[in-house]
């Protein structure tokens, strides 16, 4: 990808409504937690943003977000070359998560943007319906999982620390880094983990409304013991992660 001004900046902005939509997704989990049916995802978070800025910032949304898509597709498949050989392969692994996870909110918010509700609907029932619906959907919650050990592993060892630049800044700013984005993507690997869990209950089950992305499952762990608990932790956690992504727009490697 060209290194030019205008994709710095766009990649930047981009990265900075990533933080804010997943700091608005913590408060609406907060909330669920606090009894309030919101919908705790990142559709639920972009309504907002809709209703509040209009669609040209879900427009602008969508376009960073997209951009930083195509960025990390490109990375996935040729980059990362300067990386020691035996560390390239999780490098260019950690890009596509990153494929999907600014897709997935690029995708949410030009939905919303041209009127829709920014979920494509559940398929689950149609898929469950099938003979082999059951293995599908385990298969995709196993997915899921693994993803999320993926970004837990991404955190706890501090894999992210390679994509910021932090040459020239303080001990301060290393090491809030550094802990934003250990809680922080050990709480988006716990809360993607919670997501999997729920599709291998939903095909068990042949209960399609326990699948369906991010806001069923945390209502789901609302409803458990100590589950008020867990939720607020698990919100706090994602706000963490916002305020790491905040920090990352400015130290981002582009």
């Amino acid at each position: 990808m060209p290194d030019f001004r205008g994709f710095t900046l766009i990649a930047r902005i981009g990265l900075t409504c990533y933080a804010l939509v997943h700091l608005l997704v913590a408060w609406l989990a907060a909330q669920v937690a606090l009894g309030d049916n919101e919908k705790a995802d990142k559709a639920g978070a972009l309504q907002i943003v809709a209703s509040g800025g209009g669609a040209w910032l879900l427009w602008l949304i969508a376009a960073g977000t997209g951009l930083l898509a195509v960025w990390q597709l490109v990375e996935a498949v040729r980059g990362h070359r300067h990386a020691a050989p035996r560390r390239r392969w999780v490098r260019r692994t950690a890009s596509g998560v990153e494929v999907v996870l600014y897709g997935l909110v690029a995708y949410s918010a030009g939905k919303i943007a041209t009127g829709g509700s920014g979920k494509a609907g559940s398929v689950v029932a149609t898929v469950l319906a099938e003979p082999w619906g059951a293995a599908a959907v385990i298969a995709t919650g196993s997915v899921v999982i693994a993803v999320a050990a993926f970004l837990g592993y991404r955190g706890i060892r501090k894999k992210f620390v390679h994509d910021l630049d932090l040459g020239g800044t303080s001990r301060t700013v290393r090491r809030s880094a550094e802990r934003l984005g250990q809680v922080g993507w050990s709480a988006m690997a716990a809360a993607y983990g919670t997501v999997g869990a729920m599709f291998i209950v939903a095909a068990v089950e042949y209960d399609p409304a326990k699948a369906g992305g991010l806001d069923p499952a945390l209502k789901t762990l609302a409803l458990q013991p100590y589950g008020q608990a867990l939720l607020l932790a698990l919100a706090a956690g994602i706000a963490v992660f916002g305020v790491f992504a905040l920090l990352e727009s400015r130290y981002r490697r582009i």
